[in-house]
């Protein structure tokens, strides 16, 4: 398939089949995002996989995730990410983005919905997943068979003088 045929055919679900993920689609979904690059290669983010009920039922004291039968709470090691020596910028969430976005697309080109989750309270993460300071909880991928045919901003977006100033 076609790199932007498969950008354009990801939306975020919000409604999920109780069907458990198969565990070859969470290898290669946690794969993609193993792959991707990160600043300077430093490779500071660290996915914590939630499949049991039991971890799914702590994940959702944080955050919804929309009774998804699988997510990924993907963090970052605030010690081990790569700082901009001219102003100190930490590309802590930056790496997540990019882990979070290769996983998002592999899930997608297997058939899997997904929903990017940044709603959450990070200490409940913290203290129900036992992540000491230095992990930084950046984002929840929710991942399960969709129950759903598209969201209601699906395919919106801004004219492409818009977007881009060529200079």
């Amino acid at each position: 398939m076609d790199f932007n045929e498969l950008v354009r055919r990801r939306y975020s679900s919000r409604s999920y089949k109780p069907d458990p993920v198969e565990e070859d689609k969470i290898r290669s979904i946690l794969e993609a995002g193993r792959l991707a690059p990160t600043a300077r290669n430093d490779q500071p983010v660290r996915v914590i996989a939630v499949r049991s009920k039991e971890g799914l039922a702590k994940l959702e004291e944080a955050g919804h995730i929309y009774d998804a039968p699988l997510a990924f709470i993907v963090c970052s090691d605030r010690n081990k990410t790569w700082t901009r020596s001219y102003d100190g910028m930490k590309t802590t969430d930056i790496d997540a983005s990019i882990v979070t976005t290769h996983m998002m697309y592999e899930a997608t080109d297997m058939g899997l919905g997904t929903l990017w989750v940044c709603m959450f309270k990070p200490d409940v993460i913290r203290k129900n997943f036992g992540l000491d300071d230095d992990m930084i909880p950046i984002n929840i991928l929710v991942v399960g068979y969709k129950d759903d045919t598209t969201s209601k901003n699906h395919g919106v977006r801004i004219p492409m003088d818009e977007f881009v100033r060529y200079a």
